[in-house]
Order: structure tokens, then sequence, then C-alpha cells
């Protein structure tokens, strides 16, 4: 029995979750797997009604469940910045949520933009510190609206938020991984405090690890190298912000937000798992969503969960619904509803 808090959020995010939950009861009976699930009406639509935005009593029932499913969040009548402070990032921060993991495959029958690339070419995993850097929200301003304003925002980074982050990859890399080639991505020649504590740390922390390969690159090589050459990765480590820029980048060259799933850990504690993409509220309820990427998300708990057979069920079950039945991964062009989507990974898992 696994106990499961699912927000289903905004927008097209309840038709997403629908679909994820409906493959995740599927997994439960193939592999004799119960799970208790309650839902919690988060995001955009209670802010507005209520002016809450996650209440600490909610915030406690969170903690007690293993993991939370997490719909997309997004509201087109509230302010950005609101929902991502007040819910994302307070889970994020206040779970101690410090990994951000980012799968970024290419399943048979997706296409990608970057010509020639084949589903072998496309299979790495970023590793993003996910409580740290510049989304602290450290700074301020000084004079602000004058004509001599300062806006400062800092990048914090702390010995033990760093090593935790590359001890989890190294760990990752060489548990998970058949390459086991682990690569930092900085900004050292520019950034020379924080990338130096960075590169310090990974270059120790490496001799723990003589079976993992290690080698570092510039953030803009990343980028470059990600389109040009991206069967040169296998997992990537980095920092909040640059991990924020090129696990986006992945999900374009793996076929798009549609398929792409990540997963906020703390291991051994309660961990958040969701689709990457927005909350898209002009597709709401008109059952054209995508929902493979929240279906990848809850593969994602399972393994997270310890049932790694169940999540490889899923896993494939998703790959072969992309290679047999999918026209494309975007809203309106699949070929098939949202819910016949689900149904279909359903029947083959």
């Amino acid at each position: 029995m696994y106990r499961i808090a699912v927000i289903p959020g905004d927008g097209t995010g309840p038709e997403q979750i629908g679909e994820a939950l409906k493959v995740l009861e599927a997994a439960g009976e193939k592999f004799n797997l119960s799970f208790e699930t309650t839902h919690y009406d988060l995001g955009g639509e209670r802010y507005l009604k209520t002016g809450e935005l996650l209440p600490d009593s909610v915030f406690d029932e969170l903690k007690e469940c293993q993991a939370i499913l997490l719909g997309a969040i997004g509201h087109p009548d509230v302010k950005p910045g609101i929902l991502e402070r007040g819910l994302l990032l307070r889970l994020r921060f206040e779970l101690d949520l410090y990994i951000n993991l980012r799968p970024v495959k290419l399943y048979p029958g997706v296409a990608s933009p970057l010509k020639n690339k084949r589903p072998e070419d496309i299979d790495f995993v970023v590793v993003r510190e996910n409580t740290e850097g510049l989304y602290t929200g450290a700074g301020g301003f000084f004079k602000k609206g004058s004509p001599d304003e300062v806006a400062i925002q800092e990048s914090i980074n702390t010995r033990r938020g760093v090593e935790r982050c590359l001890r989890y990859a190294f760990d990752y890399c060489q548990g998970k991984r058949n390459r086991r080639q682990l690569t930092l991505c900085g900004k050292t020649n520019v950034l020379t405090y924080a990338f130096d504590l960075w590169e310090r740390a990974f270059q120790e922390m490496s001799l723990d690890y003589p079976g993992v390969k290690t080698d570092y690159a510039h953030v803009d090589a990343i980028c470059m190298w990600m389109i040009k050459n991206p069967e040169w990765f296998d997992v990537i480590v980095t920092d909040n912000m640059f991990g924020d820029i090129i696990t986006d980048l992945g999900a374009m060259i793996q076929g798009g937000m549609g398929i792409a799933a990540g997963a906020n850990l703390h291991p051994g504690k309660t961990s958040m798992f969701e689709p990457i993409g927005g909350s898209a509220p002009k597709y709401t309820g008109l059952n054209k969503i995508n929902p493979l990427a929240a279906i990848c998300a809850s593969a994602m708990m399972l393994d997270y969960l310890g049932e790694e057979e169940a999540a490889q069920s899923v896993e494939a079950a998703v790959a072969t619904v992309c290679h047999r039945h999918l026209a494309g991964l975007n809203a309106g062009e699949m070929g098939h509803t949202t819910a016949e989507v689900g149904d279909l990974v359903t029947r083959y898992l």
C-alpha cells in the first residue's frame, strides 16, 4: 500500500493526471500493488476563490504521503510568479526536494527536430540541484523605480547542497546507467566562485567512483552539443538555473513537452512527480491534451517507490503507443483523444 497525494492542478492538468491514475491502477492490478490516493485542489482556481496557495494543514498532510503526483500549475488569471513561488517552490524548498531528475529519451516513432538522430542517440538524464542557486530568492532592490535603481539576485551554493546533489548523480550514474559517464555542466570561466566550488567537489568525489568516467563542459557548449551530438551524454549534473534551462532544451530534442516528465526528489522521503509542460488552458476540457508526460511521471514515481518492474512495464507501454499509434505529440495532433491514449497505454501494460 502506497499513500499518494494527487494535485491535479490547473487547465488540462486534471485530464493528464486522470489518465496517469488510470495507468497506475492498471499497474497496481498487474503487479499486486495498491494505492491510497488523496486529491487536493491546489492551484489557480483555489487561489482565485479563497486566496490560499498552500495551507499549513494541507502541507502537513502532504508530508505524510510517500509521493505526490502533480499536474500542471498555471492559470491565465493569476499573475506569473504567485503560484510558482507560493506553491511549487514552497513544496520544493520546505520538503527539501534537492534533486530534480529529468530523463531525456527519444522513444521509437517520436519525431525529434534533430535530423538523423535515433532513439539510441538521445537517451540521457539531467540531475539538477533543486533547492539552491538563484532560486533561493536572495537579493533585493535599491532605489526601486528611480533612474538609479539597482537589482541584485544572488546565487547561493553551499558545500552541503552541492555535495549531496553530486553524490546522488554519481550513485545514479553508477547504479542506473550502462555507460557510467557523468558530465558536470557549469561556467567556471565566468562564475568563478560558485562553479569553483562545484568543480572542486566534483573532482574530489570522483575518487570515490573509479568506475564512473567524468568530464566537464561549459553550459553554452552543453547546449550546442545537445543539438549536434546528444549521443555524447549519459548523465549531466548541474546547478538550479542551468538545469532549468537545459532540461527544456532536452524536452524539445526528445519530441516536445508532451512526453517530458520529471521528479523532485528527497531520497527516502516524500517526493514529487510531474509532467514538465504547462497547463495549456486553451485545451481544457477538449480531450485533446497528450497525457504521456503525466503517465511517464507516474512511472518515475513507481521506480522511486522501489517498484522497478512496474515502472519499466509502464515505460515500455508508453514506448509501444508512441511507436504504433501516435501521429504526433502535440495537443490535437495525436490522432487519438486524451482518454484513448491512456486506454492504449493501459492495454499494452
